[in-house]
């Protein structure tokens, strides 16, 4: 996804996870991110539709496209998803390998488009693990 926000990408791999998944499943989504697991956690996402997707500063939500698919995802396969803040960078076993799945994937769509790879640092990529 060029052109995009971490926040996005966080939101993105927990679509993906849970879309991949062929029947309804309990899931257990393990992220690093708070934005996503508060927005389930502390009842954000209740709270932008009901004020229709508008934030406490009556502002419209950052990145209500994604949250509407990921709540139709979760809606349309029903799937029971509880959601659990890990500390990023804290020597998680799972955080740590989802960290290196994220900087190899990276590295293979820059070397298939042709972009120089950058110096050995931690991407902005998406982090959530799932467990079904």
């Amino acid at each position: 996804m060029p052109s995009t926000t971490n926040n996005r990408m966080e939101i993105f791999a927990v679509i993906s996870g849970l879309g991949a998944l062929k029947e309804p499943c309990k899931v257990e989504v393990y992220s690093d991110s708070a934005y996503t697991v508060n927005a389930f956690n502390e009842h954000w996402i209740d709270n932008w539709q009901t004020n229709g997707w508008m934030n406490s500063k009556k502002q419209p939500v950052e990145n209500s496209d994604l949250w509407k698919l990921l709540l139709q995802i979760i809606r349309v396969k029903k799937h029971d998803v509880t959601f659990h803040k890990v500390k990023g960078h804290a020597d998680d076993p799972l955080n740590n390998r989802c960290d290196e799945l994220a900087t190899s994937a990276i590295k293979e769509y820059r070397r298939m488009n042709g972009e120089e790879a950058e110096e050995e640092t931690k991407p902005a990529a998406p982090t959530s693990k799932l467990q079904a």
